[in-house]
């Protein structure tokens, strides 16, 4: 074969293709180092006994049947001040009864018709609440029914909710 017998050098990279190498390492290096902080279980610290003991379940649902109760008892002074209808006041005591029981036990009512919470097995009490007073107040034609037994139901359903 003809040819020369130098021996050439290969070919150099400029110094731009090694910081632009260097810079992808380095995001690399990073991505794996946020995805391991991230993702990995947080650490929980210890109660100090001298800050105090933590909520107990109990004094939170307390609390949560506490704050629906005064929600009931707005709605129903704003009734009584003439500030709402009579189906104003049902369609708002439906609403925070069925919050309530969204918020106390996780179940979606806010989102569920009567026939849905039946077909759930949930308390009678709510059952009754919906049956009785707020469904034939909301969506009857004609006058609704007293607000003041709604929300005689509608503490009903807050104390005896399990």
């Amino acid at each position: 074969m003809p040819g020369s017998e130098e021996l050439y050098p290969p070919a150099q990279y400029g110094w731009g293709w090694m910081l632009l190498a260097i810079g992808i390492l380095v995001l690399l290096v990073l991505g794996a180092w946020l995805l391991i902080v991230l993702t990995r279980p947080r650490r929980t610290l210890p109660v100090d006994e001298a800050a105090g003991h933590p909520p107990l379940i109990i004094d939170v649902l307390s609390q949560l049947r506490t704050e629906y109760m005064g929600r009931i008892q707005q709605i129903e002074n704003e009734y009584r001040e003439s500030r709402l209808s009579a189906r104003q006041a049902n369609l708002e005591l439906s609403r925070v009864v069925r919050t309530f029981v969204n918020e106390y036990s996780g179940l979606e009512a806010p989102v569920l018709a009567l026939d849905d919470l039946v077909a759930r097995g949930v308390h009678p009490a709510l059952i009754d609440a919906m049956g009785r007073h707020y469904y034939p107040s909301i969506f009857r034609p004609g006058p609704a029914i007293d607000p003041i037994a709604g929300a005689e139901a509608a503490r009903t359903v807050v104390r005896a909710w399990h």
